[in-house]
């Protein structure tokens, strides 16, 4: 498999100055996902976004992993509940324009 769209865990755990165990309980929770190639951790590209903000919730405000499980939980069900908002307005506006 290549590595070119993924980054070393322990490259990234370097860099935000977090430990290793931090990242592999997200992903035991099931918050990230986690690559093996080569018996080589990797985080792929898609999950940087995610993985910043849920670093940031545990050093900027000290919640753990629980804590950021139920936060990610309830943003994803605000972003959802935002896309069907949405879409019920397109709905409206065709039959506004009528």
């Amino acid at each position: 498999m290549a590595t070119e769209n993924l980054i070393a865990a322990n490259d990234f755990c370097v860099y935000y100055d977090v430990e290793y165990t931090f990242i592999n309980s997200l992903q035991e929770a099931g918050l990230v996902q986690i690559t093996t190639v080569n018996e080589t951790t990797y985080i792929p590209e898609t999950e940087l976004q995610k993985l910043e903000r849920m670093i940031h919730l545990h050093h900027d405000l000290q919640i753990n992993v629980a804590g950021i499980e139920a936060i990610t939980h309830l943003l994803d069900r605000v972003e959802q509940m935002q896309q069907n908002v949405l879409g019920l307005r397109n709905r409206l506006r065709l039959y506004e324009d009528e």
